[in-house]
């Protein structure tokens, strides 16, 4: 493939042992199976404070949150895994989008996302599997100029559907979560052509 699509895996989640940090990292696995390169990263590793318009007006916009942003304005695509936190998205997530959002000097603040392709995942220990934050995270990157794919998948009972070592028990559910991947990659192929 010439142009290979450039896709960039995270979650909203920091927590080490984070049952979406081991779902996103899946359907990167499909993602680059179907020809993509992809960049794994992790919010944990790039701390931002809370969203905060008179600390950007003192200080500009925090390192982490310019790493961030550099690293989605030169990827094509997204693999979103959202846990959901009282029936939305995490703080966490929702922090990182408002900072990359914010304009730079002779930049549009939606820079990093408008025509962007994105595919989105959950897991939960419950039984919706995370499906309700999902719900908000199509809105807010649709509302940010972002292409959400129709397909998601949000799995439930995540203690029991994931093992220790990060891999999914079902391999129906695996292949499903693969396909994902697959599918953001093959889409991006056509747009980039």
């Amino acid at each position: 493939m010439i142009n290979r699509p450039k896709i960039l895996a995270f979650a909203g989640s920091t927590r080490e042992a984070s049952y979406n940090k081991m779902l996103v990292k899946i359907a990167a696995t499909g993602a680059r199976a179907a020809g993509a390169d992809v960049t794994y990263v992790d919010l944990r590793d790039l701390p931002m404070p809370i969203f905060d318009q008179d600390l950007e007006a003192q200080y500009g916009l925090p390192e982490n949150a310019r790493r961030l942003k550099e690293l989605m304005i030169t990827h094509q695509g997204f693999l979103i895994a959202s846990p959901e936190y009282n029936s939305s998205v995490t703080p966490v997530l929702k922090n990182a989008i408002d900072w990359v959002s914010r304009p730079q000097p002779g930049e549009s603040g939606l820079v990093a996302f408008t025509d962007k392709v994105a595919v989105i995942m959950s897991t939960s220990p419950g039984a919706l599997g995370g499906l309700r934050g999902l719900v908000h995270l199509r809105s807010i990157l649709g509302n940010i100029n972002v292409f959400v794919l129709p397909d998601q998948k949000a799995i439930p009972k995540s203690i029991e559907a994931f093992d220790a070592d990060g891999t999914m028990r079902d391999p129906q559910q695996r292949e499903a979560v693969e396909n994902l991947g697959a599918k953001l990659s093959n889409v991006l192929a056509k747009l980039i052509a």
